[in-house]
C-alpha cells in the first residue's frame, strides 16, 4: 500500500513538489522535506530551496487568521474543534514565555529547533499569540526556518557534502 502512494505521489507530481508539498505539512515542515530529498536523490541545494520556501509560505496566512480561526474553533459547537483549539491555545501558553522573553529572537530560535512542534507553524502561531507585529515576525520565522533548513542539510546530506557546496 505505501508503494502505491509513494509511485502515486513521485509519478503524479514529481520529486520536487513532493519535497516542496511536504515542507508545508505542519509538523513535518522542512525537517522531513530535507531528509525526503535527500533519499529522493535531490541535490542539496535543490532539496533546501524547495523546503524553505514551501516551510515559509503558510507564514503570513497562519499569522493573520490563526486568531480568528482558534476563537471561532473554540466556541463552535462542534467538540473536536473544542479540544483541537483548546490544544492549541496550550501548546502556545506552554512556549510563550519562553518565546515572548527574547520576542524576535525567541520566536527564530524557537524555529530554528530542529524537532517536531518546535517549526515554522508553530512559532508562527505563538508569535500571533504575543502579538510580534507582522513583519518582524515572518522576518523571524524566515531566520530560524533558514537555519532550521541548514542543520537538516548537514544531517540528511553530511557535513562534507555541504562543505563542497559552499
Amino acid at each position: 500500500m505505501v508503494e502505491l502512494i509513494e509511485n502515486f505521489f513521485l509519478e503524479t507530481v514529481g520529486k520536487e513538489l513532493c519535497v516542496f508539498f511536504c515542507s508545508m505539512i505542519p509538523i513535518i515542515e522542512l525537517r522531513g522535506a530535507i531528509p525526503l530529498g535527500a533519499a529522493l536523490g535531490l541535490p542539496l541545494w535543490q532539496s533546501y530551496l524547495l523546503s524553505v520556501v514551501g516551510n515559509i509560505l503558510p507564514v503570513p496566512i497562519i499569522l493573520l487568521f490563526v486568531k480568528k480561526v482558534l476563537e471561532f474553533m473554540s466556541h463552535c459547537k462542534v467538540k473536536l474543534f473544542n479540544k483541537i483549539a483548546n490544544w492549541v491555545y496550550a501548546k502556545a501558553e506552554k512556549n510563550k514565555a519562553r518565546i515572548e522573553k527574547y520576542s524576535f529572537w525567541g520566536v527564530a530560535i524557537f524555529v530554528a529547533i530542529p524537532l517536531p512542534m518546535t517549526g515554522a507553524w508553530t512559532g508562527s502561531l505563538v508569535a500571533a499569540m504575543i502579538d510580534i507585529k507582522f513583519v518582524k515576525a515572518v522576518l523571524s520565522a524566515l531566520i530560524g526556518v533558514l537555519v532550521a533548513g541548514l542543520i537538516m542539510s548537514l544531517v540528511s546530506y553530511g557535513v562534507v557534502t555541504i562543505f563542497a557546496w559552499l
